[in-house]
């Protein structure tokens, strides 16, 4: 392969990288659903077909949940396309990401590779497997019932203990299961105080039948749930008076944590001050692990522009993302500099508003004699519009050609009609981000996007990432 079909080749993979990380299928600000799948399906089937030693070990980067079970989903239906060693590769690299993905995912999956009719041996294997780790089949059995009975098929696989094959096949042979949990099952059809042993998804359909108030529903099953059901609950329970449900901010992610701060109003936050920046501060302490204050002098150039809103089903998620860069920045940072858009200094209070003067808010970044520039933006510069690719053309190509400074741009959104994240600049790396807690790693990553990537390089590191992913299990 030639120099620059090489690095062609370079710039393709990190392509689907960077699309891999922010794409989720669904609306942006920017683009419609439709667009963001069709760009998606086409990146996924071009890799495959293209790199697909690459495209497996695209499992051991930073990619959201959404595309991993693409990756999977493909690479097991294209069993019979890949070698021996490959298939070898990926069954590693498969099992461990599903280790890692919520299981009602995982069993969305295998309910999609039946319908598709995808049954080789690697895919009876890999859901024997999967099953097998599971940490507890009668909570599974219960909470994601259809969907076990329709992976057992499809691998023809006994279940997981003779009481629970009764309980998913034929639950009316047994007057009792000696299992806790699937005797609150049974108990509950016709005993409220069984309801609340049950998990909330199973439990709440069980509330509904038995005429049980809302309020006192919520208030009695409130240890049962789980972090997130805590949170798309938050309203509900406001609403109720439901103070049980009073989401427990020390369990929570950096990012999920900006985001649930985002989602209170302007005055619940101000109200809630210390006790959310405690939150957010502690997240981001425990997020930078060892890296705390190793990363010099930072500045960072936050977008709180009207697009960070997202869209309806993404709301203020490229706000959220930025607001969590910020605390975790100033935990990796000696000293740190945060620069918002908006020309606002209270990032708890930040809200969506205004033009992207992406081009001022680097110029004043650079000022601080930083050591280190991120930009965590959508990238769609327009106050005025090219202002930022010119100021970092001219400052790496004039004034800091030795790259004294580093510049690096992490952009949370899928461009669909360009299939990549949107670059502020072509002189500048430009890495997608889905999570504030990948930044240390995408910012490695980001240095490979700067058009003088070799394929070879790419792949070295790549190799090196799932060797240490498959090993960490």
């Amino acid at each position: 392969m030639s120099s620059s079909s090489d690095r062609l080749a370079a710039e393709d993979v990190l392509l689907f990288a960077n699309a891999a990380i922010t794409a989720t299928g669904q609306r942006e600000f920017h683009a419609e659903q439709g667009r963001q799948r069709l760009s998606l399906d086409f990146l996924h089937e071009y890799m495959l077909g293209n790199y697909r030693e690459l495209y497996a070990a695209m499992l051991a980067l930073e990619i959201n949940d959404h595309n991993a079970v693409l990756i999977v989903r493909r690479l097991l239906e294209s069993a019979r396309e890949a070698t021996g060693e490959q298939r070898r590769t990926e069954g590693r690299l498969i099992a461990r990401r599903l280790e890692l993905l919520p299981p009602q995912r995982v069993y969305r999956l295998f309910r999609e590779l039946r319908a598709a009719g995808v049954n080789n041996r690697r895919t009876r294997a890999i859901i024997r497997d999967w099953l097998a780790t599971r940490p507890d089949p009668a909570f599974d059995a219960v909470k994601y019932r259809s969907a076990v009975k329709t992976a057992l098929r499809h691998a023809h696989l006994p279940a997981a203990g003779a009481e629970t094959g009764d309980f998913l096949f034929a639950p009316r042979r047994r007057k009792h299961f000696d299992t806790p949990l699937l005797e609150a099952w049974r108990r509950a059809h016709y005993e409220k105080a069984a309801i609340y042993e049950l998990p909330y998804t199973v439990a709440e359909g069980f509330a509904v039948e038995h005429r049980i108030d809302r309020a006192v529903f919520l208030e009695r099953i409130a240890p049962r749930l789980t972090q997130l059901e805590q949170l798309r609950l938050q309203e509900s329970a406001q609403r109720l008076d439901a103070s049980a449900l009073r989401t427990d901010l020390s369990r929570m992610s950096l990012t999920c944590l900006a985001s649930y701060v985002l989602s209170l109003s302007l005055d619940d936050r101000a109200r809630r001050r210390a006790e959310l920046t405690d939150a957010l501060c502690a997240a981001a302490r425990r997020t930078a692990g060892a890296q705390r204050g190793r990363w010099g002098r930072v500045a960072a150039v936050l977008d709180d522009s009207f697009s960070s809103f997202g869209s309806v089903v993404k709301r203020r998620r490229p706000l959220a993302v930025a607001l969590a860069c910020h605390h975790l920045l100033q935990v990796l940072a000696r000293e740190y500099v945060p620069l918002w858009t908006s020309g606002r200094d209270d990032a708890l209070l930040g809200y969506p508003y205004g033009a992207t003067p992406l081009g001022h808010r680097i110029i004043d970044a650079l000022d601080t004699a930083p050591d280190r520039v991120v930009i965590v933006s959508d990238g769609w510069d327009n106050a005025p519009p090219g202002l930022a690719a010119e100021v970092l053309r001219v400052w790496r190509g004039v004034l800091d050609p030795d790259g004294r400074v580093d510049v690096v741009h992490l952009n949370p959104v899928f461009d669909a009609e360009n299939f990549e994240v949107r670059r502020v600049s072509a002189v500048t790396p430009t890495a997608g981000i889905r999570n504030a807690e990948d930044l240390p790693a995408l910012v490695e990553l980001a240095h490979f996007a700067t058009g003088r990537t070799e394929l070879s390089e790419l792949t070295v590191h790549l190799a090196d990432r799932a060797a240490t992913f498959v090993q960490s299990r």
